[in-house]
């Protein structure tokens, strides 16, 4: 069952260019702050991001917290900054970053496995801190705790002690994604806050056995401390022929070492620190980019409903769809006739869930008992273009944001455009009502 309970939509950006929300944890640790990237306006994607921002909500003040010096755009683009993310309990963001510019003729352009993980504190806009090293040397064994390839979508446990990613290998492409974290460590690499490790053991492309990995992805964390991290695993069926992507769970027990994780060489995949290990929550078709409840109990994510479509379900973070106690396993949550769509997210209590549903903010009630699975529309169904993406949750439980393409006009009065004509993506919100 769905509610009509429209709220009153709000535009919080105006300024010629893009605020990507990118789907990450963009509301700062007191929600008075929002970041973003500008992605797009001078060429595809997130290389050619020109910078990192954020603005205040009360003041509608945008600040730029990081822009590299020099860049290139186009095809073929350098360095790329973008998919930002606020810590929890610090005023920093993590962000991606592609290769400097004097590093191009080392490293080459922007790509997947040719990335870093950066940080910026708010308050000294500009200052970057590399959070990873990354060293894709073939003459020799990899540095420890360094990486060969590219970390994505750096997201802080909710403690600020780790930083979970994808990440993607340069030296040994035959291997796809894999998911890794990182921790600030006094044996980081020169140059790097933090010590790498991959968390997911892939096997390479096409070749895995029944119930082996081939790529690992739509990561997030559980538990507050960081000790589980969820994710969709392309794995191997039976059959030994086809392939099924599944919910998984890895768990990183909190004494863990990180340093005893493997770094890899030129013809040796990393592999994960000891006492690390791998569940399997799902044996039938998962999805998204999954989302846990803050207290960690519960993990949302998309699955297939009876009637073919895309729904949102809800599983204990120690259960399984073959568990012995029915009460482990999957529950339906969402009952949208088309579907529902992107981005789900988790009120702060654990009783609601939110995502976009034809094209419309939407929130289900997950609080067990006589309400569960009651949607409501806080805007408007059907109402584009423009189409509603990156939704996120404030901290408190009040605001949901997200973006919209909308007309956008400079100072001069002139409509300006992303590089392909496009509008610009704008920060809109909504309330969510107690």
């Amino acid at each position: 069952m769905a509610l009509e309970a429209t709220a009153q939509e709000r535009q919080l950006t105006f300024s010629a260019k893009n605020h990507n929300l990118d789907n990450n944890d963009n509301f700062s640790p007191d929600g008075k702050v929002l970041c973003y990237d500008t992605r797009e306006m001078l060429g595809p994607e997130i290389q050619n991001s020109q910078s990192v921002e954020m603005i205040e909500l009360t003041t509608g003040i945008e600040t730029v917290l990081f822009a590299p010096e020099k860049s290139v755009t186009g095809a073929q683009a350098a360095p790329g900054v973008g998919a930002v993310s606020f810590s929890f309990v610090e005023n920093t963001v993590a962000f991606i970053h592609g290769p400097p510019l004097e590093e191009v003729p080392a490293r080459g352009y922007y790509a997947k496995p040719n990335r870093n993980g950066a940080a910026v504190d708010i308050a000294k806009p500009g200052v970057r801190v590399w959070l990873d090293k990354r060293d894709a040397a073939t003459d020799r064994d990899t540095i420890p705790g360094a990486h060969r390839g590219g970390t994505h979508r750096h997201e802080f446990s909710r403690d600020g002690k780790r930083i979970g990613f994808t990440y993607d290998d340069f030296l040994l492409p035959e291997y796809d994604r894999t998911i890794g974290y990182m921790e600030r460590h006094p044996r980081a690499p020169e140059g790097a806050a933090c010590y790498f490790a991959v968390l997911v053991p892939v096997v390479p492309k096409e070749t895995s056995g029944p119930g082996e990995i081939e790529k690992a992805y739509g990561d997030s964390w559980v538990d507050p401390a960081g000790t589980m991290r969820a994710f969709i695993g392309k794995v191997r069926n039976p059959d030994g022929k086809t392939y099924e992507e599944s919910l998984y769970v890895v768990d990183i027990p909190a004494n863990t070492d990180i340093t005893t994780a493997f770094s890899g060489t030129a013809a040796k995949y990393p592999k994960p620190p000891k006492g690390v290990s791998v569940r399997r929550l799902t044996h039938i078709w998962a999805g998204g980019i999954v989302r846990a409840s803050h207290d960690g109990k519960r993990i949302a994510y998309y699955g297939k409903a009876e009637d073919g479509t895309t729904q949102i379900f809800v599983i204990p973070s120690d259960g399984s769809d073959r568990h012995v106690n029915h009460d482990k396993r999957p529950v339906q949550a969402t009952q949208f006739p088309g579907g529902a769509g992107v981005a789900v997210r988790w009120h702060p209590s654990g009783n609601y869930i939110a995502c976009i549903s034809d094209n419309a903010v939407a929130v289900t009630c997950v609080e067990p008992g006589p309400n569960f699975g009651v949607s409501a529309y806080l805007t408007p169904r059907g109402d584009g273009p423009p189409v509603r993406l990156n939704l996120v949750w404030s901290h408190d439980g009040s605001v949901l944001a997200y973006n919209k393409a909308v007309p956008t006009l400079d100072a001069g009065g002139k409509r300006v455009t992303n590089y392909d004509g496009s509008d610009c993506l704008q920060v809109f919100a909504v309330p969510f009502p107690s």
